[in-house]
């Protein structure tokens, strides 16, 4: 027998009937529809977790306190990160050509009558830079089509210099809602407020900002800010000198590491940390990049996935039983048959292929209809991962390929079965 009589005949015993191989197909459906589905909501979660951290340069480097877990509470070890420690930086890291820094705290701000109780930020010079970097807030009602610069956060004023903050004058920037509130729509610039009972300057005021995430405007605040120069911070809300956090630019990103290990020495030399019994410094810091947070967090994302798809490939693997099921009763109704063919001299091979053909269809037909239901149910699954479910191209193919498999292994005992069968025996069948 040809292999096209093969095809022929196997379409045929499919066709007898039609309704048991629609629903033996099913389960290949919704298998090979899962694989897809779930592979697009792995690819959609780690496609979030990028989109999450791009805000974090390339190039950049943060620093923060060390901190542990001691009975269920987070406490900071070490030396603090200083002022003093971020100031010299760039002068003392080969590596590093720019160096920001912000601490934050509670003051009370007055300005005549008007009292308000608030977190002060204090930012060095480049903030706004940062603001435009980031990309967490914009002017209200900013076209989508036109580039944020710096200039498009001032309303009115200017910010302060990198010459205020190392001198720490005594001046500020308040954002639209702490204007309106302390000066109810007179001109703040040029006059004074009173931050924890020491006169400030103010110098500059920022437009009205919304988040650029439409669901966290009403969640966000970012109107409600007043920005101090860092060194000007510590020293009005602070009686002790605070941690302070630090980001640092490196002058090249493809020598990551390197600019870490110079970070990483020079505080360890100001910090004087030693090293211990093992041979490891006991640092008070911590250093991150990018690819440490996409690292990380990539690899939950590819376990979610690993987990989502092990989920579909088990649907896959229950189509595959009710592939055997129907095979092995299709084997029981045509035993006569297949003692016909054998005693005309069919092969063993030619009964295997007969029946092995009719289990591919089955998964080659029910893959083919999964594919169509996976990339049809992309939308669907996306609402259960907020919105976010991209489908993958290679799980197309993988998916159909599975299904295939699953066709020739589930398949592949049924038709062993029925080439094994006594002919006489399988013709006295009744």
């Amino acid at each position: 027998m040809t292999f096209v009589n093969a095809v022929k005949t196997a379409l045929l015993g499919l066709e007898t009937n039609k309704l048991r191989s629609g629903l033996t197909t099913l389960g290949i459906i919704i298998g090979v529809a899962s694989v897809i589905a779930m592979l697009a909501l792995g690819n959609g979660a780690r496609e979030a977790v990028e989109a999450s951290f791009q805000f974090l340069g390339a190039d950049v480097v943060q620093i923060a306190r060390k901190q542990t877990f001691d009975d269920g509470k987070v406490q900071a070890i070490g030396e603090i990160l200083s002022y003093e420690d971020g100031l010299y930086m760039a002068g003392e890291v080969e590596m590093v050509k720019r160096v920001q820094m912000n601490v934050g705290g509670s003051g009370k701000i007055r300005y005549g009558r008007h009292v308000l109780d608030m977190n002060v930020s204090g930012v060095t010079a480049d903030i706004l830079e940062i603001l435009v970097l980031n990309g967490d807030v914009q002017p209200v009602e900013w076209p989508e089509d036109k580039a944020l610069e710096e200039d498009a956060f001032l309303a009115a004023g200017r910010f302060f210099t990198p010459a205020e903050v190392l001198a720490g004058a005594n001046v500020c920037v308040l954002g639209s809602e702490t204007a309106a509130d302390l000066f109810e729509g007179d001109n703040p610039i040029g006059e004074s407020i009173w931050v924890n009972r020491q006169r400030c300057l103010v110098i500059g005021t920022l437009k009205a900002l919304e988040s650029t995430e439409a669901d966290e405007r009403h969640r966000s605040q970012p109107n409600d800010a007043l920005y101090m120069p860092i060194s000007t911070t510590i020293h009005m809300l602070y009686e002790e000198e605070p941690s302070v956090y630090i980001t640092a630019r490196v002058s090249d990103e493809r020598q990551m590491d390197i600019a870490k290990a110079q970070i990483a020495e020079y505080l360890r030399e100001r910090h004087g940390v030693e090293i211990d019994a093992e041979g490891v410094y006991q640092d008070d810091f911590d250093l991150t990049t990018r690819k440490d947070i996409l690292g990380e967090q990539q690899e939950s994302a590819k376990t979610f996935s690993v987990l989502l798809a092990a989920m579909a490939i088990v649907s896959l693997g229950v189509g595959g039983i009710g592939i055997m099921n129907v095979m092995l009763v299709s084997v029981t109704e045509r035993t006569r048959e297949i003692g016909v063919r054998l005693a005309v001299g069919a092969r063993d091979w030619d009964i295997v292929r007969q029946f092995l053909l009719e289990a591919v269809i089955l998964s080659a037909g029910g893959g083919f209809l999964g594919i169509a239901a996976g990339i049809i149910s992309i939308p669907l699954a996306a609402t259960l991962n907020e919105g976010i479910a991209v489908l993958a191209p290679e799980s197309i193919p993988l998916a159909f390929g599975l299904a295939l498999l699953i066709g020739v292994i589930f398949g592949l005992y049924p038709a062993v079965r029925a080439s094994r069968l006594d002919p006489v025996e399988a013709l006295r069948y009744e």
